[in-house]
């Protein structure tokens, strides 16, 4: 059963209507700061990802979600590791809905170094391949469309 949700998304276009009906069904909402942002633009109660780490967003954004608060919730095997989690003081996050920086489309128009650098996304993929390794327990989410 899905209680907990991790939005963290560069390509927005639907994540509005998304979280609205995760939140219908009582999931807890987590975000990085722009998408928080957004959701709460829209009427939407979401916990900033800071708030769950303990760890404000740092370098420029650089830096999110990569921190074992979330990793943990993400990767913790539901049937042998939530006493473990849970005496970490961490909850598991059950679905993830995360697509990447564009870096193809970045590159394909000429940017140069220092964009294309930004545009390398890590977190994202971090977050993706974190939800692939236990897909039994996690949903993971990655196309808008």
């Amino acid at each position: 059963m899905i209680k907990r949700a991790l939005i963290s998304v560069y390509d927005k276009r639907g994540v509005v209507d998304f979280a609205r009906f995760l939140a219908s069904k009582g999931i807890e909402l987590i975000s990085t700061s722009g998408t928080a942002r957004l959701l709460r633009d829209n009427g939407l109660e979401v916990i900033d990802i800071s708030a769950i780490t303990g760890f404000k967003e740092i370098l420029d954004g650089r830096v999110k979600t990569l921190h074992p608060a979330i990793m943990g919730g993400i990767l913790a095997r539901r049937k042998d590791q939530l006493e473990e989690l849970s005496s970490l003081g961490i909850a598991p996050i059950d679905l993830v809905a995360v697509n990447l920086y564009p870096f193809e489309d970045v590159i394909n128009r000429g940017a140069g170094l220092e964009e294309a650098l930004e545009n390398i996304d890590i977190g994202g993929v971090t977050l993706i391949r974190a939800s692939a390794k236990n897909f039994a327990d996690v949903v993971i989410i990655t196309d808008p469309d």
